[in-house]
C-alpha cells in the first residue's frame, strides 16, 4: 500500500499523479488543502472535467460505477470525486470501489475524501484496494508542539516571520482551532507588511480563538507543562464545559499513566506514553565492588 503524510504530498504529485487518491484524516483543513492541491494537478494533467459524487443512505452504487465506466463528454481526461461523510460505503459501495480498483480507467483519476477511518475499516478489502491501486494520503491534526512551526511555515508563504517568542504567543491563541489560526495568519498577510512580526502587532492583531478539549487539559498535564494546563483549564471553565467530563479525561489519563488500559484518544496516549518513559527510572547495574561486597564472596 502506497501511503504518505498530508505533508508529503505535494513531493509525491510533483513526481507523478497516481489514479487514485484517498484522503482521511482528523483536520478538516488540511484534509480540504490536500484535496485542492490533487485537484490543482489533475488540471495541469489535463482532467479538465470534474463529476462530484456524494453517496447518502440509499444511494445507487451504480452511478459510481457508470460514472467511473463512461467517458468524457467534454475533454479526454476527468476527476471523480467521492466523497463519503460517514467513512464507510457499504457492501455495495465496497464492492464497487474494489472492482474500480483493481482495473481504474486510465483517463480517469478518483479522489476519496472521507473522515479518518479506525483500525477495522482501514484493514477492510476496499480500503487496501484504494491503497494498492493508488494513494493513501493520512491527514493528522497539528498538535500544540508543532503549531509554531506550523504558523511560521504560513507566515513564510506571505512574505513574513516571526520570533520564537512571537510563534508561540500566537499558538496559544489559535491551538484548538485550525482553521481559525489559518484565517488569523491570513489576516496578518492582509493587515501587516511583509518582513518580521513584532510582539506588539501580534497582539493587536490576533484574536483569542483558541478552543481547548478536556483531553488537551490532561495531556498537558502529563507532559508536566503547567501554564499550558492552567490556560487550558481557565479555557475550559470560560467555555462552560461541564467539570465531570474534564475530571473523567484527567482521571483516565492518570490510570493509563499507571498501566492501566490504553486509551482512544491517540494524541493523549502518545503523551501518556512519553510521561511514562520520563517517569520509568533505568535499571542500574551493581557494580564489581558491590557484588564483591555481597555474602558468600569472601573466602
Amino acid at each position: 500500500m502506497t501511503q504518505i503524510r498530508s505533508g508529503e504530498l505535494d513531493a509525491q504529485l510533483a513526481r507523478t499523479l497516481a489514479p487514485i487518491y484517498a484522503i482521511h484524516g482528523d483536520e478538516p483543513l488540511l484534509a480540504l488543502e490536500a484535496a485542492d492541491a490533487v485537484r490543482a494537478a489533475a488540471r495541469r494533467g489535463g482532467y479538465a472535467e470534474r463529476q462530484v459524487l456524494e453517496p447518502a443512505r440509499g444511494f445507487d452504487w451504480s452511478e459510481f460505477t457508470h460514472a467511473a465506466a463512461s467517458q468524457s463528454l467534454f475533454a479526454e481526461k476527468k476527476l471523480i470525486e467521492l466523497r463519503l461523510p460517514g467513512g464507510k460505503p457499504g457492501v455495495d459501495g465496497a464492492a464497487a470501489i474494489a472492482v474500480y480498483c483493481a482495473a481504474p480507467a486510465p483517463d480517469h483519476l478518483l479522489l476519496v475524501s472521507l473522515p479518518r477511518l479506525d483500525r477495522p475499516a482501514q484493514g477492510s478489502a476496499w480500503f487496501g484496494a484504494l491503497g494498492r491501486a493508488g494513494v493513501v494520503v493520512d491527514v493528522y491534526p497539528v498538535d500544540r508542539a508543532r503549531l509554531p512551526a506550523w504558523i511560521a511555515t504560513r507566515l513564510a508563504r506571505q512574505k513574513q516571520s516571526a520570533a520564537p517568542e512571537v510563534l508561540e504567543f500566537i499558538a496559544d491563541r489559535v491551538e484548538g482551532n485550525l482553521l481559525a489560526a489559518y484565517q488569523e495568519v491570513q489576516k496578518l498577510g492582509l493587515l501587516t507588511p511583509e518582513g518580521p512580526l513584532s510582539m506588539d502587532v501580534a497582539s493587536e492583531a490576533i484574536a483569542e480563538v483558541a478552543r481547548y478539549d478536556p483531553y488537551l487539559a490532561a495531556e498537558a498535564l502529563v507532559a508536566g507543562d503547567t501554564a499550558r494546563y492552567l490556560r487550558i483549564i481557565e479555557g475550559l471553565r470560560g467555555e462552560g464545559e461541564q467539570p465531570t467530563f474534564v475530571l473523567f479525561a484527567i482521571s483516565s489519563a492518570l490510570f493509563a499513566l499507571r498501566g492501566g488500559a490504553r486509551l482512544f484518544n491517540r494524541r493523549l496516549q502518545s503523551a501518556v506514553e512519553a510521561a511514562a518513559n520520563r517517569f520509568r527510572r533505568p535499571s542500574i547495574a551493581p557494580s564489581k565492588a558491590s557484588a564483591a561486597a555481597t555474602p558468600g564472596s569472601a573466602s
